[in-house]
């Protein structure tokens, strides 16, 4: 008969408790207020320029860049919340986000003031979203992280991105709205 050490599952057990899940997110700055967005869709942050402007493209959709031969439309974050078109200037850039679209790997490029840094937050502490009062849809909340007194807005990617949505408001198809189909959908 094995011999059961109740103190090696207690020790287990307390080891599985200690282990808190934190994850990283990139904080960036749109105009003067800070958000955050985990990193594991984000590849890379590029400066801002050689932006080619698409005519008849939603105010949010400022253009597209060529990313080593690939055409990747690049929405502007305070154009896509319903405010004022991001003003160019030094700290600009583009933070190229990875999407998967039914079964489909997309880029797309996010337009923000400025980047700030990477953070890691336990799961814990990750404030559930507000219902009023973050002057963005409650819906591109995803929660709230605590910093130094004040709260970053953590986005909640897959909506403030929607593929889908954003497809609807250019009036084609998500794969052609993000140059995955014939004709690249951009020029039409």
């Amino acid at each position: 008969m094995p011999s059961v050490s109740l103190n090696g599952d207690s020790f287990k057990k307390r080891q599985q408790e200690e282990v808190i899940e934190s994850r990283q997110f990139l904080t960036f700055l749109v105009g003067s207020e800070s958000f955050a967005m985990p990193i594991a869709s984000i590849r890379e942050i590029i400066e801002y320029g050689g932006l080619t402007e698409v005519p008849l493209m939603p105010g949010f959709l400022r253009g597209v860049i060529n990313l080593r031969g690939s055409v990747v439309p690049v929405i502007d974050l305070s154009a896509r919340f319903g405010r004022a078109p991001t003003v160019e200037a030094k700290r600009t850039c583009i933070i190229i986000m990875e999407l998967q679209q039914e079964g489909q790997l997309l880029l797309l490029g996010v337009m923000v003031d400025a980047v700030s840094a990477v953070l890691n937050v336990n799961v814990d502490d990750i404030e559930p979203r507000p219902t009023f009062g973050a002057g963005i849809r409650s819906d591109f909340i995803d929660g709230m992280i605590s910093v130094s007194e004040r709260f970053i807005v953590v986005l909640d990617v897959p909506r403030v991105l929607s593929l889908d949505e954003l497809a609807s408001l250019l009036g084609m198809s998500a794969e052609n709205a993000l140059g995955g189909g014939p004709g690249d959908g951009l020029r039409e």
